[in-house]
């Protein structure tokens, strides 16, 4: 989570002369969702990375106009939106992301044909302006909210297996797929270790692999050895499929010649340093993909055009459950019926109790413990009805003492009045 402050210029000094201080806005909140915020200059953003991109569609004039004015419009929604959703997938103790991440960007480093991890990421600072973390971070986000929705909407959407079979023989060109491997990976890592240590690393990866071609799970090795945390966490589990061409070319020509259930011997790896296990959990030819293997992939082609107002009706929900505030001058073009979103300043709200005589006037009749025993003796617990009136307050501040036991405790024991 990032954390935007608001600082105040000049020293508070009484309820009366705070009101009159001077205040220096660095970052305006736009809207509180649950325990984040949404600012002004992330919108702002937003709407810089719109144009961007309608101008790299081609857009111009009058249409390029009228493109951003609907899109910034839509900004905060989009960002409360998927706020929520990521709130949502936190929630969620099965859905991690982090091993699709690393893919992602894996994929696009061999693309980019850059080795060395640190050029890599001064090439993507340059490419994007922002830190290789502040990318991660981006599109862990994007991939939970899309899993969330996957999870939560259409999933829900039931098609019937007749009509996926019917779009496959109707559209059975558009399943000519290339070959691609599922991987699962396992990384013993060597940085920063003395000979010894790369020695007994080694072994240890050897090991694993032994285990691991002998039949052992695999996912269980990879949970509990592996030092890259963002696979073990997902049992060594790579996510999307590799194609020929997107992986490093040392271990390609290993994987795309095995089977399914394959295991690698260790493979020396120098950046990052260590020793890599593979295993190939499926391998699909080039050439036309079965029914079986593009059922998922058709369910989704299907749902698409279901998906648009499930979301809106999932997101409206998400909303009616959240803390949600709007700024003046903002507005949620998503916004839920009847949810009252109004912006509170915490300095205007009335403290919610007084003085003693409402507290007394507001009280109920209820139990009220006054003496608890020690485990292990045997005090009775006495309670008694609170008072009714204001007179008998007395009473509570000052309970008569208690009557002295006829059996004497033991000395490590005592029985103490709480106070009221």
């Amino acid at each position: 989570m990032f954390w935007k402050f608001v600082v105040l210029c000049g020293a508070a000094v009484g309820a009366a002369s705070a009101q009159t201080q001077s205040v220096r806005v660095v970052e305006e909140i736009a809207a509180k969702v649950n325990g984040d915020i949404v600012t002004r200059g992330e919108l702002a953003e937003k709407d810089k990375e719109i144009e961007g991109s309608l101008r790299a569609q081609g857009l111009t004039g009058a249409k390029l106009s009228g493109a951003i004015q609907e899109n910034s419009a839509n900004a905060l929604r989009d960002e409360i939106d998927q706020l929520l959703l990521v709130q949502k997938a936190k929630e969620m103790p099965s859905l991690n992301v982090d091993a699709d991440v690393s893919k992602f960007f894996s994929e696009w480093q061999v693309q980019a044909k850059i080795t060395d991890p640190d050029k890599f990421h001064e090439w993507l600072r340059a490419q994007s302006g922002m830190t290789f973390d502040e990318l991660k971070d981006r599109k862990k986000k994007e991939l939970m909210a899309q899993r969330v929705v996957g999870y939560e909407v259409a999933s829900r959407i039931a098609i019937p297996e007749g009509d996926l079979q019917k779009f496959y023989d109707e559209h059975k060109a558009e399943f000519v797929r290339e070959e691609q491997v599922f991987l699962s990976q396992i990384l013993i890592s060597t940085e920063g270790k003395t000979p010894d240590q790369q020695t007994a690393a080694e072994a240890k990866a050897n090991d694993i692999s032994a285990r691991g071609k002998k039949g052992e799970k695999f996912s269980d090795l990879a949970r509990d050895n592996s030092d890259d945390m963002g696979t073990a966490q997902n049992g060594g589990y790579l996510g999307a499929p590799s194609k020929r061409g997107t992986m490093r070319p040392e271990l390609e020509a290993i994987v795309f010649k095995e089977k399914k259930g394959f295991v690698t011997l260790p493979i020396k790896l120098t950046s990052p340093p260590g020793f890599l296990i593979l295993k190939v959990e499926e391998h699909f030819e080039a050439g036309q993909a079965s029914f079986e293997e593009v059922q998922e992939d058709i369910h989704e082609i299907l749902v698409g055009p279901k998906m648009g107002s499930k979301v809106r009706e999932f997101l409206t929900q998400l909303r009616q459950q959240a803390y949600l505030q709007i700024k003046d001058g903002y507005v949620d073009s998503g916004a839920a019926p009847g949810k009252d979103t109004r912006w509170q300043e915490v300095a205007l709200l009335k403290p919610p109790v007084t003085t003693k005589e409402e507290v007394a006037a507001r009280a109920k009749p209820h139990k009220k413990i006054l003496f608890v025993p020690i485990p292990g003796t045997r005090a009775a617990l006495k309670v008694r009805k609170e008072p009714k009136a204001a007179d008998d307050l007395q009473a509570v501040n000052n309970p008569p003492p208690p009557k002295p036991s006829k059996k004497p405790l033991p000395a490590a024991a005592a029985v103490t009045p709480i106070k009221q």
